[in-house]
């Protein structure tokens, strides 16, 4: 596949530490799952010449197609240090609100990542402290605004946590195709907000969330 973006982002935010890139994928949707994923690329990756089609590729995974995140999942899946992927319900979601689930999934993927980062960078403008298992010192953080389509590891970790979600909204879809989540993907759409209306709501939807318009 030919990259069609030329530009790269950023590597890192800071040089000569072990960063992870986190983010999520699902705030919005009235039903399902938040996703959150965390990414270690190792920084000389760019300067070999066989990953720079697909690390240019690298963004927002809002700004890419389908047929682009289906191309980049693997990729970051077998070239990055290390990654991982969680799942926060819609049950824990209107237990702790969406911010909060959107940020202890985040800190729950870098539990699972086999290695230890020496910072973080998150996309958007929340996050708090995080101090792994079995140590006493918060790892530094940055939030950054619009993070995913300014460095590369956090622009990894939104294409993971994108499709990730996106393949299990299929999957309901299959248990409630009424709802078009094939489609809507959760989200609060005119047909997605008409088939709560004529058929009520699921064990998926966010019930803290304004489910009829």
């Amino acid at each position: 596949m030919k990259a069609e973006k030329v530009r790269v982002l950023e590597k890192c935010c800071i040089t000569g530490v072990i960063e992870a890139g986190c983010d999520e994928a699902g705030r919005g949707p009235l039903a399902g799952s938040v996703f959150a994923a965390a990414v270690i690329l190792d920084a000389c990756l760019l300067e070999k010449e066989e990953h720079r089609e697909w690390l240019s590729m690298l963004n927002d995974s809002k700004q890419l197609t389908d047929k682009q995140r289906e191309y980049l999942r693997p990729m970051i899946e077998q070239y990055a240090t290390a990654w991982a992927v969680v799942e926060v319900t819609a049950e824990e979601i209107d237990r702790i609100n969406i911010l909060n689930a959107s940020i202890i999934g985040m800190q729950r993927a870098l539990d699972k990542l086999p290695i230890t980062p020496q910072h973080i960078i998150v996309d958007g403008n929340k996050w708090k402290p995080y101090i792994p298992e079995g140590q006493v010192l918060e790892i530094p953080a940055r939030t950054v605004v619009k993070g995913d389509g300014k460095y590369l590891s956090i622009a990894a970790a939104s294409v993971l946590a994108k499709t990730y979600r996106d393949e299990y909204m299929l999957r309901l879809h299959e248990e409630y195709p009424q709802y078009h989540w094939d489609t809507n993907m959760g989200y609060p759409t005119k047909a997605h907000y008409e088939a709560i209306q004529q058929y009520g709501i699921t064990p998926y939807h966010r019930k803290t969330f304004k489910l009829l318009k």
